[in-house]
This record gives structure tokens, C-alpha cells and sequence, in this order.
């Protein structure tokens, strides 16, 4: 395309190679790729048609999770790890609209996401968005960031959507979440979204874009996603389909063969 070519790419930035990112952002309709990621994108989709689907479902349950979270529980603090490029309805937007003294910090570790930060550091005057550079694997130094922009004695809502198959192995992933959680307050909220292996067209794709792709992804069982939430009281309906965790009225009927699966867990 024309604009790729046009658009100037930060020297750290390859697009030589798919990037996950990138691609997520192609399959949410964004503008942030270039032709490797739309070729992988389009790749991937003709073996499992589904993930388009998910893609969008995932950022539909962002947003009401998020605008559960700020209007009907109280929250007015998010940590959001994998932040991903920027796109509509981002954390800090949904939250800010319902709330809008709600604060929002930003993590991820990868240089395109950093590229795009300043798109995202923009809020209500009431409340705070920020961002920093952490990567998932070092949950002490994430918290660390945090308390520089939350108040971490009180309730803060942890996002990891669509990041937990970056950690391959199960039970450092299950570390991971129980260090985070174990540094936030009382009242605070995991929110958890990712894909199940339940589907051999999805396990073929992932594992076709695993072996080119920048950031190799691993797909769960349902009972390993649920096991994120162990010790955490699960807010109704528990650990459900995208499309089941709380619908807005008049969206249509969910559909269960969406192969990804939510949830959301306070902290006693």
C-alpha cells in the first residue's frame, strides 16, 4: 500500500517479520500494520476463520468489563498488561467515561506499542493515564511502576487480556498472576481473557504462526484459564465465552464456538 510506504517506521521496529500486535490490530480493523502482518493476518484466518471473531469479542468484553468494573463495582484504578496498540474504547476511555477521576496505567515491553504510547497517554483533566515499559515476566518491577501512578493500598482492577499465552509454561503464568494479585488491595479485580485449546483448526494456526512470528502464543484449556482466579471470588457468570460475560441488551445470541473464554475475579 501507498501509506505504508509513506508512513515512517521507527528504526527498532522490523516489518520485515508478522508481528502479534500489529496483526490484532489488522483483524480489529485498525491502521496500524504493514503488508507482512495483513499477509500473516489473512494466513492465519484462512485456517481458522474464527479469530476475527474473537479479536472483536475480546475488545467488546474489555469495554464491559471495564464499565462494570468503574460503575457498578466502585473500581478507580486499572493496571492494563499487554496493552497492545491503541484502538477505540481503550481502558482508560471506557473508564474515564463512567468515572472520569479514574486512574489507568499502561504496561507492555514492546517497541511499537512504546512508538504508539503517546496516543494513548491523553485522559479526563480528573483523572491519570500512563504508561510504562515492563514486561509480564517481571511482576515485582510492574508493581514497583505502579505505585508511582496508583495508590496500591487501594482496590486496583489487573487486565490481562490476550497476554497470558506469552508465558508458555503454566505454572510460572500461574506465579505470575498470584505475585500481582498478592500486591494489590483487597477489593481489587483480575479481569482474564484468553483462547482455549479446544478447537484443532485454532491449535493448527497458532502453531503455524508460532514458527515465523515475533512472539510465539500457547493456547489453555478452560481449566487452566480458571485455575487464574484460584483464591478470588468470581463475579457472575464465572469463566464464560466472550460473548456470555455480561451481554449488553439486544446483542445477539452468543455464539460457544468462539474458543475463547473471560472472566472476572475480586480479591476477598
Amino acid at each position: 500500500m501507498a501509506a505504508d510506504r509513506l508512513r515512517p517506521v521507527p528504526d527498532e521496529i522490523d516489518i520485515s517479520v508478522p508481528h502479534s500486535a500489529r496483526i490484532w490490530n489488522y483483524w480489529l480493523g485498525g491502521k496500524d500494520h504493514y503488508p507482512v502482518d495483513r499477509e500473516a493476518g489473512d494466513a492465519y484466518a484462512r485456517v481458522f476463520p474464527g479469530i476475527v471473531a474473537i479479536a472483536r469479542a475480546q475488545r467488546y468484553f474489555l469495554a464491559r468489563a471495564v464499565r462494570y468494573l468503574a460503575a457498578e463495582a466502585g473500581v478507580r484504578q486499572f493496571l492494563d498488561v499487554g496493552t497492545g496498540l491503541p484502538t477505540r474504547d481503550n481502558t482508560h476511555e471506557v473508564a474515564q467515561r463512567a468515572a472520569p477521576d479514574a486512574r489507568v496505567l499502561y504496561v507492555d515491553n514492546d517497541p511499537l506499542v512504546l512508538a504508539h504510547a503517546r496516543a494513548l497517554l491523553t485522559g479526563t483533566p480528573e483523572g491519570a493515564t500512563s504508561y510504562v515499559d515492563a514486561d509480564l515476566r517481571d511482576p515485582g518491577h510492574i508493581l514497583k511502576a505502579a505505585a508511582e501512578t496508583l495508590d496500591l493500598r487501594e482496590p486496583v482492577a489487573l487486565m490481562l487480556l490476550g497476554v497470558l499465552g506469552h508465558l508458555p509454561d503454566h505454572d510460572q503464568a500461574r506465579d505470575v498472576v498470584r505475585e500481582l494479585m498478592d500486591g494489590l488491595a483487597p477489593g481489587s479485580h483480575l479481569v482474564v481473557a484468553d483462547s482455549t485449546d479446544t478447537d484443532e483448526a485454532f491449535l493448527r494456526a497458532q502453531r503455524r504462526y508460532n514458527e515465523g512470528g515475533s512472539a510465539p502464543y500457547v493456547l489453555r484449556s478452560r481449566e487452566r484459564i480458571t485455575a487464574f482466579f484460584d483464591g478470588l471470588d468470581l463475579v457472575p457468570p464465572g469463566v464464560v465465552v466472550l460473548s456470555r460475560w455480561r451481554p449488553d441488551v439486544g446483542t445477539p445470541e452468543p455464539h460457544e464456538e468462539e474458543h475463547e473464554v473471560c472472566g472476572v475475579g475480586r480479591k476477598p
